[in-house]
């Protein structure tokens, strides 16, 4: 999908890692443009370069060349505390482990993006609704040891979204769960989404996950080819 203007654009972006006498290419060349209402799925072979992309675009790590602008905003410009800001306010992440903190409760982790901001009241009743709207409502004090690997990640999506991030990254989501519950989860990422009228990219394994996605693209020799 072509549109005038986009949310995210990447421009004949590059990474590549110093190993002794060179470096080693991983992303070659690449370019998307992706708007807010848009899904993509990423596929491709295992060491292609789908979660060092992800990660990019995420700005939890640099391109070595090339240009990566996300809401008319270059974030590689930006000092790391406006970055932090910037990344917080508008990039959610669901990666395939929850990384839920132990000690505590589904509630209190899905509010954990919050903690820098202002309106905690406001907060802690769109969490309570996100949980309610994933099937959590009777669960928010419980902790993350007494959930289902689907209900942890289904708070991570929560988490991922309390904050109405323009934006929502998802790295393997469904890769620890069976197929049951892996369909779930994706629906969920999808549908939520959707309301939220987030851009939503996801790299997967999965292709159950990848077709149902209105947009898919395969990285390959370090280029991403939609399909």
């Amino acid at each position: 999908m072509t549109s005038n203007s986009c949310d995210l654009e990447l421009t004949h972006v590059r990474k590549s890692y110093p190993i002794p006498g060179g470096e080693l290419p991983i992303l070659v060349d690449v370019n998307l443009r992706l708007s807010r209402g848009d899904a993509l799925a990423i596929t491709g072979p295992s060491g292609a370069g789908k979660s060092t992309l992800l990660y990019m675009i995420g700005t939890l790590d640099t391109p070595t060349a090339g240009a990566v602008r996300i809401l008319g905003t270059d974030p590689f410009a930006l000092g790391s505390a406006d970055l932090a800001r910037f990344r917080n306010a508008n990039i959610g992440f669901v990666f395939q482990e929850h990384y839920l903190l132990p000690q505590c409760s589904v509630l209190e982790n899905v509010l954990i993006p919050t903690l820098a901001g202002d309106g905690a009241e406001a907060a802690q009743a769109r969490a309570q609704q996100l949980l309610a709207r994933v099937g959590l409502a009777e669960r928010l004090r419980h902790r993350p040891a007494e959930l289902s690997g689907g209900e942890r990640q289904r708070v991570a999506i929560c988490r991922a979204l309390i904050n109405q991030p323009p934006i929502l990254l998802a790295d393997e989501p469904t890769g620890n769960l069976d197929r049951h519950t892996a369909e779930a989860v994706g629906g969920l990422l999808l549908e939520l989404s959707r309301e939220q009228n987030a851009m939503l990219m996801v790299v997967t394994h999965s292709a159950e996950l990848a077709a149902s996605l209105p947009r898919r693209a395969d990285l390959v020799d370090g280029k991403l080819v939609e399909s």
